[in-house]
């Protein structure tokens, strides 16, 4: 998946090197549909031709970025791969510093906690503390979600200039997810102007049938979103406006810790 574009004056700029492109477009063909590809397969989702993907892959696997079965004849990714997510882990100091107090979050709450960030126009989940309760497993770190129908993103696009949301709703796939799922871009422009009012976002079966998620915004020195701080809670365990105004006033103070803790 491409998450950012790259128009044609970033290409052609001398310091552009293409080749670096085409064997991140390699990796990118790789995930929960396709988990093992040939060299024909490779080429059809990269679009890239037979030699370049058979020099790509061959490299790769010489780094150790890839393997390969020789029984199939087909490529995967490798464990050496999870190198760079710790490498981002460890060297942002927002992660460092919200580690404790998502930790703290997810015991007062007995729930989920999560630590968002945005990219393009998907939250990726970077911090995730898991409750027994959780509603789904195979939401994990690194998972990519749509931003215009999550908490999350919504927290975080109410605190964006418009120009940058509106950015955002023209790339995104408005489509709806569950029968509850807002795709009008003026009906979630408008929402986004009552969330920044509220300070948070509730979001509820937007995404999940059956997820009740409430965000708030982590911003930087000039008030811009550098991430979210979520609980999402099983729609079997709300209870109603007593847990939204508990878990909110939680996930603000989270938030706003972190703030603190960034930028004291």
């Amino acid at each position: 998946m491409e998450n950012r574009s790259i128009d044609n004056s970033e290409r052609t700029s001398r310091l552009y090197v293409t080749a670096v492109e085409r064997a991140m477009q390699l990796l990118s063909a790789f995930d929960h549909q396709h988990t093992r590809l040939t060299l024909s397969q490779l080429v059809k989702l990269t679009g890239l031709n037979m030699s370049a993907v058979q020099r790509f892959a061959y490299t790769l696997l010489q780094l150790g970025y890839l393997d390969r079965d020789e029984s199939s004849k087909t490529y995967r990714p490798a464990v050496k791969l999870l190198n760079f997510a710790f490498q981002y882990t460890v060297s942002n100091e927002m992660l460092s510093r919200a580690a404790p107090i998502l930790k703290e979050l997810a015991c007062e709450t007995d729930e989920t906690a999560n630590i968002t960030v945005l990219d393009g126009t998907d939250i990726v989940f970077a911090l995730r503390i898991i409750s027994q309760h959780v509603l789904n497993f195979n939401v994990i770190t690194g998972t990519r979600l749509p931003a215009y129908c999550t908490a999350p993103g919504l927290a975080m696009m109410a605190h964006l200039r418009e120009s940058h949301v509106d950015t955002i709703l023209a790339k995104s796939d408005l489509v709806a997810h569950t029968a509850k799922t807002v795709t009008d871009a003026s009906q979630i422009k408008e929402r986004l102007v009552q969330i920044r009012e509220a300070g948070y976002c509730l979001s509820i079966d937007e995404y999940f049938v059956g997820d009740i998620s409430i965000a708030a915004a982590i911003l930087d020195a000039r008030s811009q979103p550098i991430g979210a701080v979520n609980v999402a809670i099983a729609k079997s365990r709300w209870n109603g406006k007593e847990d939204q105004d508990r878990i909110a006033n939680l996930v603000l103070s989270a938030a706003a810790a972190i703030n603190s803790n960034m930028w004291a």
